[in-house]
């Protein structure tokens, strides 16, 4: 029977099981190279810094370079941790005007090069990313983020004015610092000039060979207000531009120099004789105008920033990445991107933040953290995804730093969702060496498997940004769902629970917007078309109304026998035993569990399942699937492998240890 697997249970060679396998896929699971292994995030790192406790000394080969012996010797720890490589960047003081940082940092990639080691280019100093550390606004102050707020109590109620005071920019952990526009293609190009250019100059010979990526850090819209942060840590957060207190706090909407005419050339319209409807109104015009306004800021942003630093890595053998601000929030997608899923889509590597290593979290809101970037990169019909992972939450609340179970099961429910390529904010001291080499030996072993693997959900969850967009209204307070009109707040919670139903019930699903459901093929056997990818079934969130493109598709998608549930659609609400009994998922637990995550692969012609127990309670019971037996088992704590027995009805006994992940593989008959 299939039982849980501990350490000296098998061979990591897996024996016979492993010899079932193709001989690639084992090799790279008994030595997973560095690029299937995490990264490291490092700031300014202290080249003279070593790690302590066990890390093994420089090879004699290498104390030969050059290179300062303490800069090779501080890489050469962290590759002997099981890191695959870092993310870096030059170091923030004097960020990039100080040429003792930039050789620092040239020494540090050539000794990455040396060993092998894999290297990402981080894009800020600190976070948001936009600014260059204050660069662009120096070069010229008019690229500074820029609102129209509106104020009831003035004659004229519309004020044009920066984007500071009571944003992101003003309320985060890292420093209170003016903010570009991302709206403002004149300070992108200024951005990309001052960062990647000047990397380009520098590191030029390693571009496209141990410079692989380029990593940016959270940018926004930033006109929206997301509230202050404790202010136990609002005090020690450096202000580098005194806020004025005498800004209120007004509810706005992101405003750019050419937006206004950007919007008479799209719409034909003009935008400044509507503007008040951004702000109130409830009659179908008001929605049409705030629909527009904000498709538009949707399509603006991806184009002028994440697509500009996507050309430029383009243009320099690299890939890009990076993630969003609040991908869990819904109802701040407007606000803060346009359109979350549009803005991934223009990422290489779409990425996720994930500040919490209880591994628990995939089930209440985690699932939407990972489903925006993963569906971007399914939807472009690309494969890789990045997460920023760290115990930050923990460490927050005095209960970190995470343990080794809770940080493999952390990595195991994202890879489980098609994460990749992880990038770590992990304190390296806060845990011995030998800690941080398993978990570094897991991931490599996830990504050994999965990473060549194509992600296989048949189920859609339709994203309604399109409706958000008509029920947005920018409030003075932080914004929460309950300041926003009851259809908004119905569709959000309908769109959340169904998600989370989806996540607890074992159903892999992706998320779909208007656009990419009116560029989907409907084929002849009732499966809906996205590239690669064939979906059986579409769930709709309460109330959507489809612009009519996405609605020819799915009406000939339900013709042709395609699976079109819809949430309150005659009053039933969609809920989790409905679910599986009407989508049918070719595996089922029994008994059920909310506390097993499941992954569904599909390479080289064979089935993959990953679960993972992120519960802290074991669990046993079986795992029917219409994929026949054999199976091979793979344990990724410990490398061990064994083959799978049915039982006499063809289910697979199945046992996990709390925090524990599997890979079962689709063995040859």
């Amino acid at each position: 029977m299939l039982t849980t697997l501990v350490a000296g249970a098998a061979q990591p060679d897996g024996g016979a099981a492993g010899q079932a396998l193709p001989a690639r896929w084992m090799a790279r699971w008994s030595q997973p190279p560095a690029e299937d292994r995490p990264l490291q995030i490092i700031h300014g790192f202290d080249p003279a810094r070593e790690i302590p406790d066990g890390a093994q000394q420089i090879t004699a080969g290498a104390e030969r370079s050059p290179v300062n012996p303490k800069t090779a010797r501080y890489y050469k720890d962290l590759s002997d941790l099981g890191l695959g490589g870092v993310v870096c960047n030059v170091a923030f003081k004097d960020y990039m005007r100080s040429e003792q940082s930039w050789k620092a940092l040239v020494a540090g990639v050539e000794t990455s090069q040396k060993l092998g080691l894999v290297v990402w280019l981080y894009d800020e100093e600190g976070y948001p990313s936009g600014a260059a550390g204050g660069l662009v606004l120096k070069e010229n102050p008019d690229f500074e983020a820029t609102e129209l707020a509106f104020d009831p109590s003035r004659d004229d109620p519309f004020v044009l004015r920066p984007a500071y005071e009571h944003t992101h920019a003003s309320n985060n952990y890292y420093a209170a610092r003016r903010y570009v526009n991302l709206l403002d293609d004149r300070a992108v190009r200024s951005f990309i000039a001052h960062t990647h250019e000047a990397y380009w100059r520098r590191l030029r010979p390693y571009f496209g060979r141990t410079i692989q990526a380029t990593f940016t850090d959270e940018p926004s819209l930033i006109a929206v207000n997301l509230g202050q942060i404790p202010e136990s840590v609002r005090k020690k957060v450096p202000v580098v531009d005194p806020l004025d207190p005498a800004v209120r706090p007004l509810p706005a909407v992101p405003w750019g120099y050419d937006l206004a005419r950007q919007y008479k050339k799209v719409y034909g319209e003009d935008l400044m004789a509507q503007r008040r409807s951004l702000f109130v109104g409830d009659t179908e015009e008001d929605r049409k105008v705030r629909r527009q306004f904000w498709a538009l800021v949707a399509d603006l942003v991806a184009e002028r920033y994440f697509a500009a630093l996507q050309r430029w890595c383009g243009r320099h053998d690299i890939v890009s990445s990076g993630h969003i601000l609040w991908e869990e929030a819904l109802m701040h997608h407007p606000a803060l991107e346009g359109n979350g899923l549009k803005a991934l889509s223009c990422m290489d590597i779409p990425g996720l933040d994930v500040l919490s290593s209880d591994p628990e979290a995939v089930v209440h809101s985690g699932w939407m953290t990972a489903a925006l970037p993963a569906s971007a990169a399914l939807l472009s019909g690309r494969r890789r995804v990045m997460t920023e992972v760290s115990d930050f939450s923990e460490k927050m609340s005095g209960r970190g730093p995470a343990a080794l179970p809770e940080m493999q099961a952390t990595a195991a429910w994202q890879a489980a969702w098609g994460v990749t390529d992880f990038t770590l904010y992990y304190g390296i001291t806060d845990r011995s060496p030998k800690v941080y080499r398993a978990y570094c030996d897991y991931v490599g072993r996830l990504n050994a498997i999965l990473k060549p693997a194509r992600l296989d959900p048949e189920v859609l969850l339709y994203y309604p940004v399109y409706d958000l967009w008509a029920d947005y209204r920018p409030v003075a307070e932080p914004l929460r769902l309950e300041s926003q009109p009851p259809r908004a707040q119905r569709l959000v919670h309908s769109f959340m629970r169904l998600g989370q139903a989806l996540q607890r019930a074992q159903i892999p699903f992706a998320l779909i917007d208007h656009e990419y459901l009116a560029a989907a093929r409907v084929r002849s056997d009732g499966t809906l078309a996205i590239k690669d990818q064939r979906f059986k079934a579409l769930v709709l969130p309460e109330g959507v109304e489809l612009p009519s493109a996405a609605a020819r598709v799915v009406e000939r998608f339900r013709t042709k026998g395609g699976r079109v549930l819809a949430d309150g659609e005659g009053s039933a609400r969609l809920a989790g035993p409905f679910l599986l009994e009407a989508l049918k998922p070719p595996h089922r637990l029994s008994p059920p569990s909310d506390r097993i995550a499941l992954g569904q692969f599909l390479r080289d012609g064979r089935r993959i399942l990953l679960l993972v127990n992120v519960g802290r309670e074991p669990y046993s019971g079986h795992l029917a699937s219409d994929v026949p037996c054999p199976w091979c088992v793979m344990d990724p704590s410990t490398g061990a492998i064994r083959p799978a027995e049915c039982d006499a009805a063809g289910t697979l006994p199945l046992t996990l240890a709390a925090r524990q992940a599997l890979l079962l593989v689709q063995g040859h008959r």
